[in-house]
């Protein structure tokens, strides 16, 4: 079975980069939503496996909506992309409850999947 994504980005041609190279290496993308507020609740809604979760957003902050989607135990596994590297964001990456960081430039499947299987 294809893992399911949520993808969440302000930015509809990141949003849609992402859809298509993401599906090319066999994820299924059941959702999009451009700011956070619209992520959490599409979460909820959806059930994603995978939630790809842009830092900034217009409204709420990447960090906040990833604390807020992963309080239980069947929350999705979230991964935070951003243009800027991971060490920018110093220790909020791991204590926001997200799975991981993959900085938008090196977006792949690859490291998606080490990342939801991890």
């Amino acid at each position: 079975m294809s893992p399911t994504v949520l993808i969440v980005d302000d930015h509809a041609a990141f949003r849609s980069s992402a859809r298509l190279l993401l599906e090319s290496e066999g994820f299924q993308v059941i959702g999009e939503a451009d700011n956070g507020e619209s992520a959490v609740e599409k979460t909820a809604e959806l059930g994603p496996d995978l939630v790809l979760l842009d830092v900034q957003l217009p409204d709420i902050d990447g960090f906040e909506v990833a604390a807020r989607v992963t309080h239980t135990d069947s929350s999705p596994v979230v991964i935070l992309v951003s243009s800027r590297e991971a060490a920018d964001f110093g220790p909020l990456v791991s204590s926001c409850g997200a799975r991981g960081f993959v900085a938008k430039a090196y977006l792949s499947g690859d490291p998606v999947r080490s990342l939801l299987d991890g």
